[in-house]
């Protein structure tokens, strides 16, 4: 933001490189002077922006150093030199700098003295045959001289611009580096050449910035749905087992309700001892020892006595291995009731808990999917990663693929609103007044337009237009066979409602006659289809539309089968009837890409 409050609209001038420092100097002809921005490419780097008069305007980051400081509204001064600019060196001045350096290896002096950094600093030794470890203290002046004279080979072939740009690669095909022309170093290695040494690098660094960014994700990734997978494990095993207590609890509080049915004369006959006592005016001990005694002579029903809780009036029974309470405060039946509606409570909490397990098995499912495809990417050789980034290209996706849509079997195209915000984009924003509106007699039903621009459509193109605005309505989720559709003209939608009335979003009022087409089949077709550029895609619409574009097709009708089970099962059969060698080399597709083909993502596969 700082820059473009500066540089917008303002004219390029001039590029060019701070002497031989890592210092690029970007030149502006601006609405307030000239500016320079200055990007230093070392250590953390940095962009600095300044005036004609090289005060601090902007920069990346500010701060302040022994030499220098970047401030704003301080003059802007560049870092002191590392070495000396290997172009301006002379000989006498490299043959005194050698001699002068001491004990110190040569390449460490041609390194940082001549600021050629360590790799063509090796270049330049291997080529004068000098070993790299050699103090400068015994170096003959031949051989300073040499390797003055080949630190000008390869500078004058910088500054005549004779380059040979070239990729290094190994044995695997893999990049190693990217030279401006050709080095002793990689004598033994593969070069692939360029026609501009521009070219070259935007190969290497895309192709090599590609294969790091798909492993640096996918590792990111991998640890990441690891976590995830893993908690919805746990998630998992803890509703596993809260469903099976629920069962547990539905099942004990069930038998209690029915094990009270069917011994009621002798519970009954057992809480009314205990009430017949207390209206004698004994005392609960001495009625509990009672019915202790009579269990103990073989009284039935004294004999499912376990104890007895005073304070909440609560007796507790044993009967058919099964202990649970019944209360004095409430008659047997009602304590029967009680137990069924606990029955029904841990019913609901089992439905709920299996409903919420299924959800958890689902996005594990979905987990692990990402997670092996995740994995997949990180184990790609480099050659993979290239290869798809070669295919790569931008495509830009036509207005109507934002809907849903397809080509009728003798070409027109069919566009559907996939909501209520699409519905209106659709309509007042592509339907033309050469063009039809569909709509189903269901509410909430998509529109859909048939672009005929003008043309007179075909019974069968109104037909397949009838049986796709059916299928996409509510009709499908409701599991009818066939639903009415009506056609009008674009100018006969309407969102003016009377008064009182309102049309809601998405919607709109119809005017004038509608031409009825009673009882479109809900019925579609997904199929897959190989474009010319080898990839391979899938198409979806009525049967007729699928089948005049490829053999390989499934059809789909209204039925219960719902999610990834319908998606997978729609892919599996597709796949085998697919050619074998398009399902062993080209078919790299999911489940997923088939979703936007199935209305509600349920039904069912039609074998008719």
């Amino acid at each position: 933001m700082g820059l473009r409050k500066y540089l917008r609209n303002c004219r390029l001038a001039n590029v060019e490189q701070s002497d031989f420092e890592r210092v690029v100097i970007f030149t502006f002809e601006t609405w307030a002077g000239e500016m320079r921005l200055y990007l230093e490419l070392f250590g953390g780097g940095n962009a600095i922006l300044v005036d004609e008069k090289g005060t601090i305007l902007q920069a990346l980051t500010y701060k302040r150093m022994r030499d220098r400081n970047i401030i704003r509204d301080q003059i802007f001064r560049f870092a002191p030199p590392v070495g000396k600019n290997p172009f301006r060196v002379c000989r006498e001045d490299f043959v005194e700098c050698i001699k002068g350096s001491g004990d110190v290896e040569i390449v460490r002096v041609l390194a940082r003295s001549l600021s050629i950094g360590g790799f063509y600093a090796e270049e330049v030794l291997l080529r004068t045959a000098i070993d790299k470890r050699t103090i400068c203290n015994e170096l003959r002046d031949p051989e300073i001289h040499k390797v003055f004279d080949e630190l000008q080979i390869i500078l004058s072939r910088t500054v005549d611009g004779k380059f040979e740009p070239c990729i290094i690669l190994d044995d695997d095909d893999d990049f190693v580096d990217v030279v401006p022309f050709r080095l002793k170093c990689y004598a033994d290695f593969e070069h692939k050449c360029y026609e501009s040494f521009n070219e070259t690098l935007d190969e290497f660094y895309v192709r090599v910035g590609a294969i790091e960014k798909a492993l640096t994700v996918a590792t990111e990734e991998v640890g990441s749905l690891k976590q995830e997978m893993e908690r919805l494990k746990r998630i998992i095993e803890m509703q596993e087992e809260a469903c099976a207590t629920a069962k547990t609890n539905m099942q004990e509080n069930k038998r209690m309700g029915d094990i009270i049915h069917v011994h009621a004369g002798e519970l009954e006959a057992l809480l009314h001892r205990f009430l017949a006592g207390r209206e004698e005016g004994k005392a609960w001990d001495e009625i509990v020892s009672e019915v202790l005694a009579e269990k103990k002579t073989g009284v039935k029903s004294s004999g499912f006595l376990v104890s007895f809780d005073d304070k909440h009036l609560v007796v507790d029974v044993c009967l058919d291995g099964l202990q649970f309470g019944l209360s004095l405060r409430r008659s047997l039946f009602d304590n029967a009731a009680r137990f069924y509606r606990r029955y029904k409570r841990a019913k609901q909490k089992l439905d709920g808990a299996k409903i919420a397990m299924e959800e958890s098995h689902r996005k594990l499912e979905e987990v692990e999917a990402r997670l092996e495809k995740a994995e997949a990417a990180g184990s790609v050789s480099p050659v993979e990663v290239i290869e798809e980034v070669a295919e790569r290209k931008i495509e830009r996706k036509k207005w109507f693929e934002k809907f849903r849509w397809f080509v009728s079997s003798d070409g027109v195209l069919v566009v559907a609103g996939k909501d209520a915000v699409s519905n209106e984009v659709l309509v007042n924003k592509y339907a033309t007044d050469g063009d039809i509106v569909f709509h189903a007699d269901v509410v909430g039903a998509p529109f859909v337009v048939v672009k005929m621009n003008g043309e007179k459509p075909s019974e069968e193109c109104l037909r397949q237009a009838g049986v796709f605005a059916a299928s996409f309505s509510r009709g499908w989720r409701e599991g009818f066979a066939s639903v009415d559709v009506y056609w009008v003209k674009p100018d006969q939608l309407d969102k003016s409602a009377k008064s009182g009335q309102y049309v809601p979003k998405g919607g709109f009022v119809v005017r004038g006659k509608r031409n009825w087409m009673r009882g479109s089949p809900l019925r579609l077709a997904v199929g897959i289809v190989k474009e010319e550029n080898g990839k391979i895609r899938f198409i979806g619409g009525p049967v007729e539309s699928v089948v005049a574009r490829t053999d390989t097709y499934v059809v789909i009708v209204p039925g219960d089968l719902g999610g990834k089970t319908l998606l997978k099962q729609i892919l599996k059969d597709l796949i085998e009837k697919m050619p074998k060698k398009l399902q062993r080399k080209d078919l790299k597709v999911s489940f997923e890409e088939i979703r936007e083909f199935v209305p509600f993502s349920k039904g069912r596969i039609w074998e008719g």
